[in-house]
């Protein structure tokens, strides 16, 4: 690739990241489909990706961690629950057609933004709920459904891990966004970029470019957050899940 190139795939990785971090999700949208219309097959573009999504949790961990909201011990669930999935998930698309998978997974993305979208108080204040045995047992088990669909498909299923941690722990959407970017961003997409590279192939040539744009993104995107509060937050969730289902449905 020539220097012209690099700088579209750094400017193509900042505006995705940047959206990412501050929506809790959705950089596969803009990302993944470039690095396929740039001339990656599917399976090399997806590890690419994955390689440069784990800049977008480092980018976003940086700055969240100054504002000391997470719980260890939660964050531990979502790690346990959901690492083995995404190992699980990038076996599975080696292989797997994934077509009619994109579309459906399209039509769930796109309802959580107008599920979002009619509940206008939801995510908005912490209010704690399922903290029991019994309630982290079922969301982790949904954490690892979601974290096979995101070391398959990974396109958007950040932004089921936020909605879902707001209305099964009753997290508000900064929390969400928060835990999602440094545990899904970081340590989920750190496995499936282990996996998939191990499977498949790494374009290494074009990271430098994609690294450094998902870094910047994602510390800029969760600056911006954590400056606009949740309403601003939901409102860029709601687009980024519409955004992400009609991408994946149109195809």
């Amino acid at each position: 690739m020539n220097y012209v190139e690099h700088l579209v795939l750094f400017l193509i990785s900042l505006l995705a990241n940047l959206f990412s971090a501050f929506s809790g999700g959705g950089a596969g949208l803009i990302q993944l489909p470039a690095l396929i219309f740039l001339g990656l097959p599917f399976a090399v573009a997806l590890a690419t990706h994955k390689v440069a999504s784990v800049a977008l949790g480092i980018g976003a961990t940086l700055r969240h961690l100054r504002e000391r909201s997470l719980d260890a011990r939660f964050a531990a669930v979502m790690l346990v629950a959901g690492v083995p999935g995404v190992v699980v998930g990038a076996h599975l698309i080696i292989d797997v057609p994934g077509r009619a998978a994109e579309v459906a997974l399209g039509l769930l993305t796109a309802g959580l933004g107008v599920y979002s979208v009619f509940r206008p108080r939801l995510g908005q204040q912490v209010t704690a709920s399922h903290r029991d045995t019994r309630g982290l047992l079922t969301g982790a088990g949904v954490l690892f459904g979601i974290g096979i669909l995101n070391g398959s498909l990974t396109s958007g299923t950040g932004l089921f891990v936020t909605l879902w941690l707001v209305r099964w722990f009753g997290l508000d959407y900064r929390r969400a966004v928060a835990y999602t970017l440094i545990l899904v961003g970081l340590f989920w997409n750190g496995a499936g970029a282990l996996t998939l590279g191990l499977l498949s192939e790494i374009r290494w040539s074009w990271l430098p470019a994609l690294l450094l744009g998902s870094l910047l993104g994602g510390y800029a995107g969760a600056h911006l957050a954590i400056r606009q509060g949740n309403r601003w937050i939901k409102r860029g969730y709601e687009l980024i899940t519409l955004l992400v289902g009609a991408a994946l449905i149109v195809g």
